[in-house]
């Protein structure tokens, strides 16, 4: 038996677990950071956390937001 996945309601259909996803919302990927969405948007501004688009929407990749946590990583080592 196929373990279950779990769902959530968007928009009125049911779509994947955050944890299951490969690409997030930036508003998605601030929660899976635990970072508000305001320092998520200001982290792509600043080319930290980097995204793809797809038509006129910006989605953050699950390699990009581990990268990410990386860099952070990195960069408590070096201070």
């Amino acid at each position: 038996m196929a373990p279950a996945v779990t769902t959530m309601r968007t928009g009125g259909a049911a779509a994947p677990s955050t944890e299951y996803r490969r690409l997030h919302r930036v508003e998605d990927a601030a929660e899976v950071l635990s970072i508000k969405r305001t320092k998520a948007y200001e982290e792509v501004r600043l080319g930290r956390l980097r995204t793809v688009r797809i038509g006129r929407r910006r989605l953050v990749p699950s390699e990009y937001i581990d990268d990410y946590v990386e860099l952070l990583k990195r960069e408590a080592e070096a201070a």
